[in-house]
């Protein structure tokens, strides 16, 4: 199966706020990410706006869902995130547990110890018809309470694989635990996402190695791309390893 590419633009955003003007446009940037053959957009808000905006959130709800395009919001489950995907109504929200303050995700979420807020919010997603994917590592008991809290999707978190690949380690090793968790996720129900410094040298290994893999998203490492490759080029390139 095919692996979706979403892409995610919040250095697009960063890059824009530099200069406080509107270039590059974000809008247009998910627009002609669509028009080139990526299969979504993917963005992160912050509470300090330090990239996405809330205006970001309105002009990309504006028309993504409605375009036959993927259009997937991350961010920890506070009660203004919430309230802010309920509005934009995105095709999928990806929960992750990062603190406000927080640079980039690091790790998973600790089902655990989380169970009653993501639960919560899994319901009231539900009942708005928006997928919901919980960033997880590959720990068995936490997966399964990531579907009864009320997960269709889990989206590993692949920075240790993605540093191991880079360090030279066995590649066996740095998939293990994926694999020895993909049986359970299929008895589970529970489709796969993966994202967090994937790029085009440690893709298509993950690919490989995850057959079923629905989506991947990638941000930073495209960005990176495209001021070597152009945007078409990139695209073209991260697609071709998803198939």
């Amino acid at each position: 199966m095919t692996t979706k590419l979403s892409v995610k633009i919040n250095k697009i955003a960063l890059l824009r706020n530099a200069r406080g003007a509107q270039v590059p446009d974000v809008a247009k940037f998910a627009l002609d990410c669509q028009r080139f053959g990526a299969d979504g957009i993917t963005i992160h808000p912050r509470p300090d706006e330090r990239h996405i905006t809330q205006k970001d959130v309105s002009d990309l709800a504006a028309f993504l869902p409605q375009a036959n395009y993927e259009f997937n919001i991350e961010g920890y489950p506070s009660d203004d995130f919430v309230q802010m995907v309920l509005k934009a109504k995105p095709n999928q929200v990806t929960l992750v547990p990062d603190a406000p303050e927080q640079l980039t995700s690091d790790h998973g979420w600790d089902v655990l110890s989380n169970y009653t807020l993501l639960n919560e919010v899994c319901m009231e997603f539900q009942k708005n018809n928006i997928r919901i994917s919980l960033f997880m590592d590959p720990v068995s008991m936490q997966l399964e309470l990531a579907k009864k809290a009320g997960a269709d999707r889990i989206e590993f978190y692949t920075g240790p694989y993605a540093h191991g690949y880079e360090t030279g380690l066995d590649k066996a090793s740095i998939v293990a635990g994926f694999k020895a968790v993909l049986p359970l996720l299929e008895d589970l129900g529970l489709g796969i996402n993966a994202g967090h410094d994937l790029n085009l040298d440690n893709l298509l290994f993950l690919k490989q190695s995850i057959p079923d893999l629905l989506e991947v998203s990638i941000g930073q490492a495209f960005v990176r791309d495209c001021l070597y490759y152009g945007l078409e080029n990139t695209i073209n390139m991260y697609k071709r390893l998803l198939v």
